[in-house]
């Protein structure tokens, strides 16, 4: 019994592992650039999500508007109509009072008045003889559906309307350019331009896997693009 306890005491004290078991080992722990590589890999895809949304649209319609001559789309109806519109009753001092009443009477909203100009007077030459033309003042209001340019020479008794009404195609190329939009429209394409530029950042992130070398590959690439476009823009 002595030699037994003896032997116990140099084998040290017996182990708790049971036979054909492995201990557990313990989950190493993620580096920070891993963590950092996995959120903006995530953040990459919804970004790109959002964007593949409208993307396709603006997509399209950028198509249609760079080969609409040659495909000859019809992206405005080919008739124009012209119509003369009485003055109202009180009197029109302005070409902003006469851009407000037009407003109204075609049913457009303040932010769809896009341009309102005042021509002075002036002498003109008009078959070999000089003509004193009055004033003119020329309004246009424009909307994703139509556009109507207004002309007025001060003292006549009626304004002269052109309207042109857009077809779906050209309703779809006129969002495209934001004409006569809303402020909703706006700032929603304004989202999908940030999520484009957001995409292009993560997805030069995304390929540097932040290596140092490759990181300064990017960054130097982009500013040379950068100070390219800046010199052919200063030319």
């Amino acid at each position: 019994m002595q030699t037994e306890a003896i032997g116990r005491a140099l084998d040290g004290p017996a182990s708790d592992a049971v036979p054909g078991v492995f201990p557990a080992v313990r989950p190493r722990r993620r580096s920070r650039r891993a963590v950092f590589l996995t959120w903006l890999r995530k953040t990459h895809l919804y970004v790109g999500l959002w964007g593949a949304v409208l993307g396709l649209l603006f997509g399209a319609t950028g198509i249609l508007l760079n080969h609409r001559s040659v495909m000859k789309i019809p992206v405005e109806k080919a008739i124009l109509r012209t119509a003369q519109l009485p003055l109202p009753a009180q009197p029109i001092g302005s070409a902003e009072q006469m851009a407000d009443w037009l407003r109204q009477e075609l049913k457009f909203t303040a932010q769809q008045v896009t341009q309102v100009r005042a021509q002075p007077a002036s002498v003109i030459v008009w078959a070999d003889r000089e003509v004193r033309q009055p004033e003119r003042w020329g309004v246009s209001l424009q909307s994703p559906q139509r556009g109507v340019n207004a002309e007025y020479f001060v003292g006549n008794h009626f304004v002269k309307l052109d309207q042109v009404d857009a077809t779906p195609i050209g309703t779809l190329t006129r969002l495209h350019m934001s004409v006569g939009v809303s402020a909703f429209w706006v700032l929603l394409s304004d989202t999908i331009a940030s999520s484009l530029i957001l995409l292009s950042i993560t997805g030069l992130l995304l390929w540097t896997e932040l290596h140092t070398l490759r990181t300064a590959a990017a960054m130097t690439s982009v500013a040379a693009l950068a100070a390219s476009g800046w010199f052919l823009w200063s030319i």
